[in-house]
């Protein structure tokens, strides 16, 4: 199946949201942003991110015009709702200029390869896909990854922030739960970590398939494993570390059972949350019988690191309720 890419070019990086805007009252809330003032703020370390090369097609993004890309089918009602689209454009920004190209669905399948770079995400680890080469650095332990249709590349702040509290509690030996596991990246950075055991749960066959193949990738099937399940029915785990990057919705619904399958000291990580959210999923972790030990934020999103009570089952009870 073919595509077609529609471009829109603004004038700066202020008309972005204006070109959004026009996108979601056409219904059409999925775009990929283009944004030169992102790269420069990067390449000027306006945050606190840290590298030791800047790739050339970054270096590249930076001198481009602002753009916001949309894909559609390839066919003529789709061509004329463009068209259409093009006018409206027009109506909010009258210099607006937009492109059109046809994408080939192989060519479409693979074109977010390009942006998926190895990437430094905590003091020791570091995701690499698997088209690509990396010289390891002493004291790197280097995750070999290949997404397919799984979430987890590492790179999105909800699951680099998983992946730095996993580096500081995790300790030699222990067991590891992961829920919702995605690309299995948690556990299969967890079983580099040390870990002694490591279960992965999934409720997408998909992912179970994809997670298990990143982890014969890395060479650690002997103590990494995922599986299709749900926590709530029929897990038989006990884990020192539980790991959850899911959304703030399905972390206060499963909390009780994750103080069911976490041993006494364990240590609860849980992400995805927007930062906004923070205290109310906070507030449920505690009535299920936790201690918040940290919050960390970054951009948008955090994630809590909580620790199970003495005796947590009246309040496993209550939050149940």
């Amino acid at each position: 199946m073919n595509y077609i890419e529609f471009v829109i070019y603004a004038e700066n990086s202020a008309q972005l949201e204006l070109i959004e805007g026009v996108l979601i009252a056409e219904g059409i809330e999925d775009s990929v942003i283009s944004d030169p003032e992102d790269i420069h703020e990067l390449l000027e370390k306006k945050n606190s991110y840290d590298w030791d090369y800047v790739d050339e097609s970054v270096l590249q993004l930076e001198r481009e015009r602002p753009s916001v890309t949309v894909y559609r089918d390839a066919n003529a009602a789709e061509q004329n709702f463009l068209d259409v689209l093009s006018e409206k454009l027009k109506e909010v920004l009258p210099a607006c200029e937009t492109e059109r190209r046809l994408v080939c669905d192989d060519e479409w399948k693979d074109k977010w390869k390009e942006y998926f770079k190895p990437t430094k995400v905590t003091k020791s680890l570091v995701v690499k896909p698997t088209w690509e080469d990396y010289e390891k650095k002493e004291g790197e332990l280097v995750i070999e990854i290949d997404p397919g249709m799984a979430f987890g590349t590492g790179t999105h702040e909800t699951t680099s922030l998983c992946l730095e509290l996993i580096e500081k509690y995790i300790k030699a030996g222990d067991d590891v739960l992961d829920v919702g596991c995605g690309s299995g990246i948690l556990a299969i950075a967890s079983g580099l970590l040390g870990a002694k055991d490591v279960l992965g749960i999934e409720i997408d066959p998909v992912a179970v398939e994809i997670g298990n193949s990143n982890v014969r990738l890395n060479g650690l099937s002997e103590n990494v494993k995922v599986v299709y399940g749900d926590l709530t029915k029929g897990v038989d785990f006990k884990a020192d570390l539980v790991a959850a990057n899911l959304m703030a919705d399905i972390v206060k619904i499963l909390s009780a059972d994750v103080a069911r399958h976490i041993k006494p000291g364990g240590i609860y990580i849980s992400s995805g949350i927007l930062a906004q959210l923070a205290d109310d999923v906070g507030a449920v972790i505690k009535k299920c019988g936790f201690e918040i030990e940290e919050v960390r934020i970054k951009g948008e999103w955090c994630a809590i690191a909580a620790r199970p009570v003495q005796d947590p089952q009246q309040d496993i009870l209550l939050c149940k309720k």
